[in-house]
């Protein structure tokens, strides 16, 4: 008889250790085993195979501009949506400790007391009579035997979830500080725009007065004098928007920052470079890929996936749950915990499953497509993330080339302006010619804000599709 017990009792402890969820495999990744390689990316720097990865560099480090990095910190401490994602995590956390608490059983504590009046009518003393039933003690309620690996699952995907929700608040925070950087340097550039319209208001008003003065001498024809309003009302109408603009742009980093930004900390000065990254570490796809905190959080997702499967699996099974109690009772309080007076209750139930008109079996379907559904999102989440690197990299690739065009088309035109400019006040020639070559320099002027722009927003954009490195925000300073 002893032997049969400890049999089943290394059964048992066997079953324990069974749990019906697949064995979870990583999907083969469905982009291509390199990025795209062609005239676009031909400008793209390759650092050193042995190079610190970005997912490791810290924004801290990468952003060089000081005021920048005030900035961003503001950010992390006020942003009301990373406050949300922080809050996520929380609640995330409390449910996985509920999830976890199920693997061990409950027990509380129990002190009571039962009291009964049976009226004198229904006794043979012809007296009414008064029980009174104390009792205390532990008690144990409904623990569920996990033969089938079911609790388990059900704690490795609250675990899944709870890590998904600190994945995607690595990808909230990633993408708040490119978004900051963004907006930084979008305010730059329109702070750039304005004064480069004022100065034109300036100077072309200098050449309207000129033409002024020329068509009361009657030296010139109106048409002159017309066409260097053109060109100074134009400026003044661009002066005008970037003003606005220049405020939308303060408006919308505050918004970002989730405060007011002091003036201290707002940009005054050119569009240059404000990052460190200087080359694009070597490395496979996936391996880069694998650093995105959106891809480990759709990664964390399939496997939670994946161990639901285990739980909608168990239903199948039988399961075993235990109900235990010990203690004192007494009919008077004063004798509750004196010799004699123990008592337990010990009640093992088992639930055997026979029919259920099909309800576990379309659990286990819908499981499983849930983990269908899981792997088609994990792989487009890598694909999303190849794509984005790719284009960054292909922006990344020509932004060279581009500066150094735009920076000879307003060399040239510059100098066709002076030339032109030069000629019109000899006399030598029409407003026209002057007037053509103004309006090329003032575009190519404003492209070139716009290409060095792109350069350093290209840049924050890389740091974010490579996964860049997550650093907690600093204390408050005190």
């Amino acid at each position: 008889m002893m032997k049969k017990s400890l049999f089943t009792m290394a059964a048992l402890a066997m079953l324990a250790g069974c749990s019906l969820a697949p064995v979870y495999e990583r999907p083969a990744q469905p982009v291509a085993p390199a990025f795209p390689n062609g005239d676009a990316y031909k400008g793209v720097p390759q650092a050193a195979a042995d190079a610190k990865p970005v997912s490791q560099i810290l924004w801290r480090e990468y952003f060089a501009d000081a005021k920048l990095r005030k900035v961003i910190e503001l950010a992390l401490v006020n942003n009301r949506d990373l406050r949300v994602s922080v809050l996520n995590i929380e609640k995330a956390k409390a449910q996985y400790n509920i999830d976890t608490a199920a693997l061990l059983p409950k027990l509380s504590a129990n002190v009571s007391q039962s009291a009964s009046r049976t009226p004198s009518n229904m006794t043979g003393t012809g007296q009414s009579v008064i029980n009174r039933q104390y009792n205390g003690g532990l008690v144990m309620s409904s623990y569920e035997l996990d033969f089938f690996g079911k609790v388990r699952n059900q704690s490795e995907a609250g675990l899944q979830s709870y890590l998904g929700t600190e994945e995607a608040r690595r990808t909230q925070q990633i993408t708040l500080v490119s978004e900051v950087a963004n907006a930084y340097l979008t305010l730059i550039a329109d702070q750039q725009r304005l004064k480069l319209s004022l100065e034109t208001v300036k100077s072309q008003q200098t050449s309207y007065d000129l033409s002024k003065k020329r068509f009361a001498s009657g030296v010139v024809a109106g048409t002159d004098m017309y066409d260097a309003q053109t060109s100074v009302e134009t400026a003044r109408n661009d002066a005008a928007v970037y003003t606005a603009q220049v405020a939308l742009d303060q408006n919308a980093l505050a918004l970002l920052v989730g405060s007011a930004v002091p003036d201290e900390l707002l940009p005054t000065g050119e569009l240059e470079e404000v990052t460190q990254l200087a080359a694009i570490p070597a490395g496979l796809p996936s391996d880069l890929l694998q650093s995105r905190p959106d891809v480990q959080e759709a990664e964390r997702s399939l496997r939670a996936a994946n161990a639901n499967i285990g739980v909608a699996r168990a239903a199948f099974f039988p399961s075993i749950s235990l109900t235990a109690s010990g203690g004192s009772a007494s009919s008077t309080l004063s004798g509750l915990f004196k010799a004699g007076s123990s008592t337990w209750s010990f009640a093992p139930q088992i639930n055997l499953p026979i029919f259920d008109g099909g309800v576990n079996r379309a659990n286990l379907n819908i499981a499983k497509a849930d983990r269908d559904i899981s792997v088609a999102q994990y792989e487009k989440s890598v694909q999303t993330a190849f794509r984005e690197v790719a284009d960054a990299l292909a922006t990344r690739g020509t932004l060279d080339q581009r500066l150094s065009s735009s920076q000879a088309l307003v060399e040239a035109s510059q100098k066709s302006y002076t030339i032109n400019e030069a000629r019109y006040r000899q006399g030598a020639d029409t407003y026209l010619n002057a007037l053509v070559s103004q309006r090329a320099l003032y575009t190519a002027q404003q492209a070139l804000i716009t290409t060095r722009l792109a350069k350093n927003s290209n840049a924050v954009t890389l740091y974010k599709v490579l996964g860049g490195g997550w650093q907690p925000e600093l204390p408050p300073q005190r």
